[in-house]
């Protein structure tokens, strides 16, 4: 992991392509380069796990800890009860409280994960937003926010024509209270968000002047949306999102995102999602130019993030995965590789009892059309049983004889692979 200063963090970010906006670049810097600062980012329970998409500003987040620096999470307990516009023109589906709660906790997990325990703060909002009545939200705080100002903020004003509940229009002021709050009580001095954050920004740190004076040194700063190079939104596959949760997207699925990326968008992600010198960076970048069909940009990248989110051991399995798929040495795998390594496979589930490999394939699992077919299939070399050529007519497959009697795996051809579940 590279070294950087503390007060080189703004050059750092700037040359990794992380900086969208700043509201005052100049007096940033020479903060930074006074002391070290408290700074935030915010996320709300919306859901029981981040996603790679979150990633993104919690990245810029862990470059200012390991700077020196100390990084505050806000987990959105208040906020996330009533939900934040968003660019898809349509409210948010307002959960229970209880789903709320048991967000926060799975949330906060991860982020302890990613973070640490040093130098490093997490807090909820709820525990002051919900201390505020009514009437001390209109006066104390709503008497501070000008509805013009509120309506031609972007995320706001994107909304107007299909129209935005005064739930979500509020949204802003409570995000505002929540740096305010930070700034008070944790000297939190910097808020940092995705670029369709900066209105949400810019509203708190004008409540903190209002209230703290014009003296009061608060700064904001978004990070680029991110975007592939073919312009579609980065982090979403054909399958949905790709979730820091293992059970959600295992170690191996998100260690395959990774390495899977296109030349054209690899050194980006290696400058984002990667503690990786300048350097480093540059010789992957060459080698990308000289010699793509290598990959090596891409295996360090799936490498780099891969252990950041889920260990070394994570990444020494899913290396394991991907060379046993890749010879066809099955045997190898662990039943719990297997899970991991054909999750997203065509899978039947079958008995626990001796089955003639004739009749599995066409009965069982309707690999082949026919018998014909399939003794056809076998005495050509075609069909493979764990990992192995199969080609005994009478052969009898005993799903008790590898990866615990939890799973048979059947190829036939070079490819098409077929779990079998054994019941």
């Amino acid at each position: 992991m590279t070294e950087v200063k503390q007060n080189q963090i703004i050059d750092e970010l700037a040359w990794r392509g992380a900086v969208n906006q700043m509201t005052d670049e100049q007096g940033l810097k020479e903060l930074v380069n006074e002391k070290a600062i408290s700074l935030y980012c915010g996320v709300d329970p919306t859901g029981d796990s981040l996603h790679i998409g979150h990633l993104i500003p919690f990245m810029m987040l862990k470059r200012f800890q390991e700077a020196g620096h100390h990084p505050v999470i806000v987990i959105g307990g208040g906020t996330g009860a009533i939900g934040d516009p968003s660019g898809k023109k349509s409210e948010r589906v307002l959960q229970t409280m209880d789903q709320v709660k048991h967000n926060e906790a799975a949330l906060t997990g991860q982020m302890e994960k990613l973070f640490g325990t040093d130098n490093f703060t997490i807090v909820n909002n709820y525990d002051w937003l919900s201390k505020i009545s009514l009437l001390d939200f209109l006066r104390d705080f709503g008497k501070l926010f000008n509805v013009n100002t509120m309506l031609n903020k972007e995320i706001v004003a994107s909304r107007l024509e299909v129209g935005i509940s005064y739930t979500e229009f509020t949204y802003q002021i409570l995000q505002s209270i929540d740096f305010l709050t930070l700034y008070k009580e944790h000297d939190v001095q910097l808020q940092i968000g995705g670029a369709d954050q900066w209105g949400n920004i810019t509203a708190g740190i004008d409540l903190i002047h209002r209230q703290e004076g014009q003296e009061a040194k608060v700064f904001g700063l978004t990070i680029p949306l991110m975007l592939k190079a073919d312009g579609t939104k980065f982090g979403k596959t054909a399958g949905g999102a790709v979730w820091l949760d293992p059970e959600k997207t295992t170690p191996y699925e998100f260690y395959q995102f990774w390495l899977n990326q296109d030349d054209r968008d690899v050194v980006k992600y290696l400058k984002y999602f990667t503690f990786l010198s300048k350097a480093e960076i540059d010789d992957l970048a060459e080698s990308v130019k000289t010699a793509p069909e290598k990959r090596l940009a891409q295996r360090r990248l799936a490498e780099e993030v891969t252990e950041f989110v889920h260990g070394k051991a994570a990444v020494e399995e899913a290396e394991h995965i991907s060379k046993a798929l890749f010879s066809g040495e099955l045997k190898t795998l662990t039943a719990h590789e297997i899970e991991q390594g054909f999750k997203g496979m065509p899978s039947v589930t079958i008995k626990n009892e001796v089955r003639p490999l004739v009749e599995l394939l066409v009965d069982d699992t309707k690999i082949e059309p026919s018998r014909r077919q399939a003794r056809e299939d076998i005495k050509n070399g075609a069909i493979y049983i764990n990992g192995e050529r199969q080609q005994d007519l009478d052969f009898q497959v005993d799903p008790n004889t590898d990866f615990d009697g939890k799973f048979v795996i059947i190829r036939k051809g070079k490819k098409k692979y077929t779990l079998l579940r054994v019941k």
